[in-house]
């Protein structure tokens, strides 16, 4: 079985409940998710070997957090607990679009301190070393900072040197960021470590003023990507690699009720795909299904057998 571990933030969500009370307040629902763990939770339930790579804290939700990750075959190995912590916080708010706007709590999340230090990354990536795959995301830089960020890009270079694929997908957010430059100079980085790229249309538009499929394609030129994948929301999905270009179309979804993780979703289906052996196309037209599946509920992250019988269908 293909083994891949994703590495990133698992948060504290928070998300708006269909109906508000009787006092006419919202209602909230709890749960938990973060982009790349949203992509374990579907690659795992896609029959994928998954690890997931965090830190954690010792309070209740973190255990809730380990134990969600139990029910959904994630290997929760990689993952330290740390005492006195506890996880950061997000809530979603949806427009009548389906389209989300989102508010974090998480500057003291541990999330924050992994690749701290040569240490801490050498005995991740020695753990890594067993994976086929190591996945992870423009966020997962923007919360670990410039020094870790050195610290991982050097086990990315080592993973792929024996042979590991990186996946990566940019996933930018600004107010993650101390600046726009700072962004590009990561995302660049990382472009050199870095196998399948993931990218979105939105998040190219905002971090380089170009969603252009030629803009992007000049941009990332001169890395090795053996694939480059552009989610295009309704539009054709675009995967470029060295000896081809193909456009994969997009079905029309009715019911758009909640985007939250459809980019995520969509990367467990294309990564599951691929990991499994499939071709270029399908995979992409997996990811595509799965996504279309997720945009008509609520919440990134929803019922397995919701997820299991659509898909079957």
């Amino acid at each position: 079985m293909a083994h891949i571990a994703a590495i990133g933030e698992v948060m504290v969500e928070l998300a708006p409940f269909p109906t508000p009370d009787n006092n006419g307040r919202d209602i909230m629902a709890l749960s938990f998710a973060g982009d790349t763990y949203n992509t374990s939770v579907y690659m795992a339930r896609l029959g994928l070997k998954t690890d997931y790579v965090t830190q954690l804290g010792d309070d209740p939700y973190s255990a809730q957090i380990m134990q969600r990750m139990a029910a959904e075959n994630i290997g929760t190995g990689m993952i330290n607990r740390l005492p006195g912590r506890s996880p950061g916080l997000y809530i979603i708010r949806n427009t009548p679009d389906g389209e989300r706007e989102f508010f974090y709590w998480r500057k003291e999340a541990p999330a924050r301190e992994l690749f701290s230090s040569q240490e801490a990354a050498d005995k991740l990536c020695e753990k890594l070393q067993s994976c086929n795959c190591v996945y992870l995301s423009g966020i997962t830089l923007a919360i670990i900072g410039e020094q870790s960020r050195v610290f991982l890009y050097q086990s990315l270079a080592k993973l792929r040197a024996q042979g590991v694929t990186v996946a990566f997908d940019s996933n930018y957010r600004p107010r993650l960021w101390s600046d726009k430059n700072q962004a590009q100079q990561a995302m660049l980085a990382i472009m050199k470590h870095t196998d399948i790229a993931l990218l979105t249309h939105d998040d190219e538009q905002l971090l380089w003023g170009d969603d252009s499929v030629e803009g992007c394609k000049q941009r990332y030129a001169d890395f090795a990507l053996r694939e480059l994948v552009l989610k295009r929301g309704a539009d054709d999905a675009i995967i470029i690699t060295p000896d081809e270009e193909l456009r994969v179309p997009v079905a029309p979804v009715q019911g758009v009720i909640d985007t939250t993780g459809a980019g995520d979703t969509f990367n467990a289906g294309y990564l599951a795909g691929r990991l499994h052996g499939k071709s270029l196309e399908d995979s992409a037209k997996q990811g595509i299904r799965c996504a279309g599946i997720i945009i008509r509920h609520r919440g990134a992250i929803i019922d397995k057998a919701i997820f299991d019988k659509e898909l079957g269908a």
